[in-house]
């Protein structure tokens, strides 16, 4: 995980939400901020929001992508499915899974979680 990565992904998220200029409501806020910052799954969650910015993929594909085992992304498309980040077309292995209406609407937030997210990797505890 690196800074430049988020730089980038802050640059994608910008480019699809420069027409919304609505600000995310606070539980959205929050439900982003958990889920991709104070989790420690959430920068795999974040890098598969942002290849799916790009087109639908099945989680074959993904972990593919991602350079992940099958399983690991299982469990976090699992978890960004119930928190209505993804919505999934069809069944079991074929499934195909796309951004939710939701997500899409309040992708701004997002945003905002990616800089928190920079802030919590770039942090060093400074003992005295």
């Amino acid at each position: 995980m690196t800074t430049q990565q988020l730089l980038e992904f802050k640059e994608i998220i910008r480019s699809k939400s420069e027409s919304d200029q609505r600000k995310p409501d606070k539980d959205t806020r929050k439900l982003l901020f958990y889920l991709f910052t104070s989790t420690r799954g959430g920068f795999t969650r974040l890098r598969i929001i942002m290849l799916l910015l790009e087109n639908p993929l099945n989680t074959h594909q993904l972990s593919q992508d991602l350079d992940l085992d099958y399983k690991a992304v299982q469990h976090h498309m699992k978890v960004l499915e119930k928190n209505n980040m993804v919505q999934k077309i069809g069944d079991k292995y074929g499934a195909i899974y796309h951004l939710s209406t939701f997500l899409e609407v309040n992708i701004r937030a997002l945003d905002e979680a990616i800089d928190k997210l920079d802030r919590k990797m770039n942090h060093k505890k400074v003992y005295i």
